[in-house]
């Protein structure tokens, strides 16, 4: 009997493993029939990719343009420029980029004669801005350049009407407007997600010791040019205006040689036609600060930090609601060169042209002239 309940036992557990196996007609497979599941994005190489040149292999562009590169879906870098042909050689070397495709500052309208060159990307001292992106425009290429545009605005007119002539492209590398959270910002206070905007302040300092290119008045330094324009473009894109006035102060301790030439800090005032009063303050003496916030009459946009390259933190807070914006992070260089490659493949205008640029010079101008007279300086428009 054990033997033949035992049989009876294994006959049935065979036939459940049978009918187990047996697949009905209508039941869905279990993996999918081709090697790959046919809702699976496969990205494809663009047509077309642009090829950069970047000029001085600084601090800047050591961290953060060049490794900015393996993000970036429409720009490569193939040629460099330095005074430093070591260094040059090294970096060439960890990016894949010809040595033959090596200039410096002698040989660089040669990038003219050079086809796998389409735009130029200019991170050097703020007083060679100008030059080299005329130089380059020249060439014929297209050029983004950093912040700020130039020393004056008679230059940032010149690289403007440079640009006009060549019929090429011209950037100004205003990352934080390529990245999801300013422009979340931007889009919040525009369209009255804090009501009518009444009051912005703003601060970005940091501390810099000498020897820094950012302490050198030849080389047209100073916190304004350096971390206090992020206060005054911030200014302008999110109110979408053009500020009318300027008031100013500034500190250049006399005690502190590292300050013989440019301020310690500035604090400045603008107003803007729609009655809003920006606030800001920008220092190479203090610990670091990099925020905004924005008042309105029915709530307020923060972000803090708002200036820095990673880590970004907006909060709107309406009807007594306060909620944080949760956003994915881009490289703000790459999202900035992609966009500019863009434009070049795209043949259309860039987010932040030259006037971008003459704009907040304009800006800074009148600034540096109401720390010197203590008045009220309009801003030429």
């Amino acid at each position: 009997m054990p033997h033949d309940l035992n049989r009876r036992g294994f006959i049935a557990t065979s036939a459940t493993l049978i009918a187990s196996n047996t697949m009905r007609a209508d039941a869905p497979p279990l993996a999918p029939p081709d090697k790959q599941p046919p809702n699976l994005k496969v990205p494809e190489a663009p047509a077309k990719t642009v090829g950069w040149a970047v000029v001085g292999l600084g601090q800047l562009a050591l961290e953060e343009i060049m490794p900015a590169f393996a993000k970036c879906k429409l720009s490569r870098p193939v040629a460099l420029v330095s005074g430093h042909p070591d260094k040059a050689k090294k970096v060439a070397a960890a990016y894949g980029i010809d040595p033959k495709n090596i200039y410096d500052y002698k040989t660089y309208d040669r990038l003219g004669e050079n086809p796998a060159v389409d735009a130029i990307y200019i991170v050097l001292p703020n007083s060679m801005h100008a030059e080299y992106t005329v130089r380059g425009l020249k060439a014929g290429k297209h050029v983004l350049c950093e912040k700020p545009m130039a020393a004056t605005v008679a230059e940032c007119e010149q690289m403007i009407a440079a640009a006009k002539t060549a019929n090429r492209k011209l950037m100004i590398a205003y990352r934080l407007r390529y990245e999801p959270f300013n422009m979340t910002a931007i889009e919040v206070c525009r369209t009255g997600g804090a009501g009518k905007l009444k009051s912005i302040t703003a601060s970005n300092c940091q501390t810099t010791k000498a020897p820094n290119i950012r302490l050198s008045k030849a080389l047209a330094g100073g916190p304004v040019q350096d971390v206090g324009i992020y206060c005054i473009n911030a200014f302008r894109y999110l109110t979408g205006e053009e500020p009318t006035e300027v008031t100013a102060t500034a500190h250049q301790p006399k005690d502190d040689p590292q300050f013989r030439e440019v301020p310690e800090s500035v604090s400045f005032t603008l107003r803007f036609p729609s009655g809003v009063v920006a606030n800001g303050d920008c220092s190479f003496g203090t610990a670091e600060s990099r925020r905004y916030r924005v008042q309105g009459s029915e709530g307020l946009v923060e972000m803090d930090p708002a200036f820095a390259y990673r880590g970004l933190r907006l909060n709107v807070q309406k009807g007594g609601q306060r909620s944080e914006i949760k956003l994915t992070e881009v490289d703000h260089f790459a999202a900035e060169m992609d966009h500019f490659s863009e434009c070049v493949l795209a043949n259309k205008p860039p987010r932040t042209p030259g006037e971008e640029g003459l704009a907040d010079m304009r800006v800074i101008e009148a600034i540096d002239e109401a720390t010197k007279t203590g008045r009220t300086v309009a801003v030429r428009s």
